[in-house]
């Protein structure tokens, strides 16, 4: 496996350009050689500044946001119109914008079901409409160095046999969550870990060690088929 390249870009609003650029220049490459691409959003402050910057570069981009289909690494189980799902976020800072109409949402409490059972319904969704493999996973990384909702020390680490997993108690809230296991993620041909500020550079330091364990720096098992980059700020990037 190659070690993960590195991108620094000076703040964060030069950050969020410049991977809105390149998810975009990577949608259209995939569209003109026929594919149908599928990626993997993710949330958070600098994954906001990334959609904003989507919905303004995408007009003049090649993309048919139509033919994109649109997942996301993790999602809160909560309502579906909370402020906190990673999908409403999305949706009011790009998706609708741009005419994405392929867009599969986690189960939020509004469907009824407790959180194993949506949990294994979406499991079933990612099958039926899932191509086996991501053009592009875009990550966070927690301060502990998560990513998804996949913590340091959780049994859900080392699932191998399911492409979704139930969290019933994350560390930060809401504790119930859904989230794609590291060896769904990890079939993508290119997995992006997005870092902003001082907050994440000692996780992103953990991350690329040479020395470290999946077990405390969940982030470490994260990569993609053919391209893993950490795309950071100055400050993400200081204790490199």
């Amino acid at each position: 496996m190659n070690a993960p390249l590195v991108e620094v870009h000076p703040d964060a609003g030069a950050l969020a350009t410049t991977v809105a650029g390149e998810l975009l220049s990577r949608l259209a490459d995939a569209q003109e050689a026929g594919r149908e691409p599928q990626i993997a959003l993710t949330g958070g402050t600098i994954a906001d500044a990334l959609h904003h910057e989507l919905a303004r570069l995408s007009p003049g981009s090649s993309v048919d946001w139509s033919r994109v289909v649109v997942w996301w690494g993790d999602e809160r189980f909560v309502a579906s119109d909370s402020s906190d799902r990673n999908a409403g976020q999305a949706r009011r800072a790009f998706l609708d914008a741009v005419g994405a109409t392929q867009v599969h949402e986690m189960p939020s409490t509004d469907d009824g079901a407790d959180l194993e059972v949506a949990t294994l319904a979406f499991e079933e969704t990612v099958r039926e409409h899932g191509s086996g493999e991501f053009e592009v996973v875009m990550l966070g990384i927690g301060p502990d160095g998560h990513v998804a909702s996949l913590f340091p020390g959780f049994p859900q680490l080392e699932v191998d046999d399911r492409i979704v997993v139930a969290v019933t108690d994350s560390p930060k809230p809401p504790p119930e969550r859904i989230s794609f296991t590291l060896g769904a993620l990890n079939r993508t041909r290119a997995l992006w870990v997005i870092a902003s500020g001082e907050g994440k550079a000692e996780a992103v330091a953990a991350a690329l060690d040479v020395e470290g364990t999946v077990r405390d720096t969940p982030a470490r098992g994260a990569h993609g088929r053919h391209e893993t980059t950490y795309f950071l700020d100055r400050e993400a990037a200081s204790h490199l």
